[in-house]
Order: C-alpha cells, then structure tokens, then sequence
C-alpha cells in the first residue's frame, strides 16, 4: 500500500543522503521543505520535495491512501536511545521521599531504588512483566517515537535478567517500534552481594553474559559506572566480556559524580554515553573525535532536582548531542520525547533546531540506526507523525503541555488517526 501525503506545511529533517549525525554548530540546522509532499511505498519513504513535484496520480500503483496534511508539519518519529520502559509496578512513594529532601543516593542506601523494582519485578510473572510494558509502549507511540532503545536492569539475578530480556524481544516481536534491547545486569548490586561487589561482577562475566549471547536476547551492554556504582575497573570487565559476545558497549557515566565513565566509554568505542551531568574540558576531550555520541537525559536531572549538563559548552566544542527519555520508574516515569525537547530548550538552552536533531537523527545514531530512521530520506523506514494545524517547528517544544501529535505513521502503516 502507498500513502501519499500532500499540502504537508512544512516537511522537516529531509536528507539526500542520510547524515551519521549532526554536530557542534550543524546541530543549529534543520532541513525542510515548505508547501511538500511525502510518498511512502511498501513501508519505505519513496520519494518527497515540493508540490509542484508531486507526482501524477496515473503513476502510482496498487492501493493509495491520499491525505491532507494542509496546516500541519511532518516530522519523522523520535528515537529515543535510553529507557528502562520493562518494569513491574511504580515508585511513588520514594517521590515523596525525594520531596521531603532525600537525595537518590540515600534512597538507593535505605534499599529502594533500582533494588526495590528489582522486588517487584521477582514477583512479576512474564506474561504480566509484558502487559505492564505493552502499555507503555503504546503511550510512547502515540507521543510520537517511532524507535525505541530498552534496557534490562531491574533483574539482577540470571532468572530474571533474562525475562526482562524476553519481554523486550516480545514486543520487539509484536509491535510497530523498532527495538533495540540492552544487557544492563550491572544497575546496581544486589542486597545479597553487598561487600562482594566482585563476586557480582564475576557472576554478570561468567554467566549472565555467556547466556544472553546464547538466547540472542541483546544488541548492546551497559554499565551504571558512577559514584557508588560500579568502579572503571568494574567496568572494564564486563565491557571486555560482552564485546567477546559481540555486544557493543553504552554507558550509564557521569550522572552522579566525575566518574571516569565518559572516558572508558570512549576507550571501549561506546556508542553512546548517556546522563554526563558532570562533563568538564578532559571528558569532552576524550569524546572529540570518538564514535561515541553523548546522550543527555535531561527529565532525570529535572526529576530528581540534579544539575545539569554544561550542554552548551559541549556543543560549541564540536560535540553531537542526542537526548532520550529515560523511561523508568525512579527517576523519569515519562517516555514523552516532545516534553524531553521542551526541557532540552527551557533546561539546557538548546534551541529548537538542536533539540530536533539531538531527538532524531543523532538518537538514531546511538541506536545504531543511522542508516535506517531519524530522518525523512529515500530508503529509510517511513516512521513519521503528522502535527495538528501548528505555525512552527518551534511550536512543538515550546507548547510542553499540549498534545500536538495528529497522527503517527509507523513502518508505513496508520497507528493512530
């Protein structure tokens, strides 16, 4: 089936070729095309330009749904690099907490935290585990992502790592998003293993790792490398370990303290490392000239009242910026990319242009999906949402509240109209 969409306002993030990122001062450019058209053809983007390029209707073959998009933009769908969407149950109650001052440190030494949806998920049987994300799932997409990058990490133990890991590949199996899955067996360190840090890390190394490989349940493996968290030697072993089972590192760095976690990110060709509120001048060195993308999650540092990343600083030094929800129950119970844009310009006083880019293409990127989504390009997966009548690109992140999104469009089929 073909959808050509016509009288499209403004069709944003349009590429001849599809960039790997964009980055410093390219990150303040958005390619657009005014008064536009989009063919999308057997789930593909077919072609697109202005309508006076439209083309004849006789050339078109099979089935073709025609849709006005008169007043309305097109985007394509945000891909959101960093969640941890798979949860069982919620953490409203260490909100109250947080409100009446303790820190999430103190939260997480009291055993709440990551250890306390670690109870909740034992207890959470897989077909529940699944409804219960289904949910969200749905949500997100409504709210206009079109790719999504989960994480393991409330298991930590082997069992239940791995149902998280299958609930995840479940609804990579049984939804439109597309899906990338992360081996996360080091969020945190079991109440069990407290003084024994090592033996855990021995425990992810010699068995986790070796029995997400043979299930295939991971494309990546990340590392909560931080203050009170797993040290950079922690680190390197089990880095070391999941790129032997083909796993391409993404890190958890710098969220809590300057930890070392940008840098054995960059040394281990990390895809992506993800929180970097504490960045100074040697961790923007080391991710100058990388392959790793900085991921800024700025929802969790609005959550949880933290400082913010020197965003600023780091786009004028040249650097690319993605920034991704961080989906989970503690400290950003939200997976909306549009409010994540919003705080991107009223938090980090990045400007629209830089918050689209850093929520398509450069997300995209630390999915590893440059190739395939981010961006409107010939080949591409059409993954796009269609705006109410607006007057800007501006006008998505500027209005935080308001619910802007028409009508999303996924490997090429209508979710939501």
């Amino acid at each position: 089936m073909q959808i050509l969409i016509l009288n499209i306002k403004k069709l944003v993030q349009v590429e001849d070729k599809p960039l790997v990122w964009r980055a410093g001062k390219d990150m303040a450019k958005v390619n657009s095309i005014d008064n536009a058209f989009l063919l999308i053809d057997n789930g593909l983007i077919a072609s697109f330009g202005p309508m006076a390029n439209v083309p004849e209707f006789s050339s078109l073959s099979g089935d073709v749904l025609i849709y006005n998009a008169h007043g309305r933009i097109v985007f394509p769908s945000f891909c959101d690099s960093h969640t941890h969407l798979v949860y069982a149950g919620s953490r409203e109650i260490e909100y109250i907490n947080k409100i009446k001052g303790l820190s999430y440190e103190e939260i997480a030494k009291r055993g709440g935290g990551i250890l306390n949806s670690a109870r909740f998920l034992a207890q959470t049987s897989e077909d529940e585990l699944y409804e219960q994300s289904l949910t969200r799932v749905n949500e997100i997409i409504s709210k206009g992502t079109g790719a999504v990058e989960i994480k393991s990490g409330y298991g930590l133990t082997i069992e239940s790592e791995l149902k998280m890991l299958r609930v995840i590949r479940r609804l990579k199996e049984t939804t439109p998003l597309t899906i990338k899955a992360t081996f996360l067996g080091a969020h945190a360190v079991p109440a069990e293993y407290k003084g024994r840090q090592s033996d855990y890390v021995d425990l992810i190394i010699n068995e986790m790792i070796p029995m997400v490989a043979a299930e295939d349940l991971a494309d990546y493996i990340d590392v909560f490398c931080d203050r009170g968290f797993f040290t950079v030697e922690d680190t390197e072993r089990i880095l070391m370990a999941g790129i032997k089972y083909g796993l391409r590192p993404k890190l958890h760095a710098n969220e809590l303290d300057y930890s070392g976690g940008i840098q054995v990110g960059v040394k281990y060709n990390a895809l992506s490392v993800d929180h970097l509120e504490y960045t100074g001048d040697a961790e923007i060195e080391a991710l100058l000239g990388s392959e790793t993308m900085p991921t800024l999650l700025p929802s969790a540092a609005f959550f949880l009242g933290m400082i913010d990343p020197p965003v600023r600083r780091m786009i004028e030094a040249g650097l690319p910026i993605a920034l991704a929800s961080d989906f989970n129950p503690g400290s950003s119970p939200s997976g909306d990319m549009k409010f994540i844009m919003s705080l991107g310009c009223i938090k980090l006083r990045m400007l629209p242009e830089e918050v689209i880019n850093a929520a398509t293409i450069n997300g995209a990127y630390a999915m590893g999906l440059s190739e395939t989504h981010g961006s409107i390009c010939k080949g591409k997966v059409a993954n796009v949402f269609i705006t109410k009548p607006i007057p800007s690109i501006e006008y998505l992140p500027y209005a935080y509240t308001s619910d802007l999104i028409e009508t999303v469009i996924l490997n090429g089929k209508i979710i939501k109209n």
